[in-house]
């Protein structure tokens, strides 16, 4: 992504944090316990909402060299000596079969070049009790005003924000990857363009 890119990442999703985000991200991760992946942990901002008390082992996964010095500057604010920082793309986690008992992405199946193969990944280093945790921004409703916006704006938007993608379908594809929906609930970000607002957040688990 580069490290413009890194430097302007916790700015550009200020307003969203709080207005929506913080709190989703501290609901998300309120039962977290036993080990767990973080994918695309970008600079962390998910960290402070994990707990120290539940948790054996943090993994995070972060294959941007630049949002990864953010993340390690993170990590040591937060004092989360235990946790582990990892050069890995999602695609390709250098983790055994069934290492984890959660695994959490906040905001990575938009930007991630193939979600299919990243689905697939989660679920291989996945326990077979295991959860996954996400909050991803997805497209509008198929035939809606604002789904034909996010595919005319798409490729300007891609460009802009470090590859992200305005209109995947995200719930159809974790369904597709062997994953049954647990609690997973449609909803809106707030402080974002309306073409970012369609969103899902929740849990599904290995079927």
């Amino acid at each position: 992504m580069g490290r413009i890119f890194a430097s302007l990442y916790d700015l550009m999703l200020r307003r969203a944090e709080h207005a929506c985000l913080r709190a989703w991200r501290r609901d998300l991760l309120l039962d977290v316990g036993g080990e767990v992946l973080e994918i695309g942990a970008g600079t962390g901002l998910d960290l402070p909402h994990y707990r120290r008390d539940a948790i054996t082992r943090l993994v995070l996964a972060e294959p941007d060299a630049a949002m990864r010095r953010r993340l390690a500057r993170c990590v040591e604010r937060e004092n989360w000596s235990r946790a582990e920082l990892a050069d890995a793309r999602a695609e390709s986690l250098p983790f055994p079969d069934a290492s984890f008992d959660v695994v959490v992405s906040t905001l990575v199946l938009c930007s991630v070049a193939d979600p299919a193969l990243v689905l697939s990944e989660v679920r291989r280093v996945l326990r077979a009790t295991g959860r996954f945790l996400l909050i991803e921004h997805v497209a509008a409703a198929p035939g809606s005003r604002l789904r034909k916006w996010q595919a005319r704006l798409d490729p300007i938007w891609r460009r802009c924000a470090g590859g992200c993608r305005l209109a995947r379908e995200t719930t159809r594809s974790i369904e597709q990857a062997g994953f049954s929906i647990a609690a997973l609930a449609s909803t809106e970000l707030a402080g974002v363009p309306p073409f970012v607002r369609p969103a899902i957040r929740g849990s599904a688990m290995r079927s």
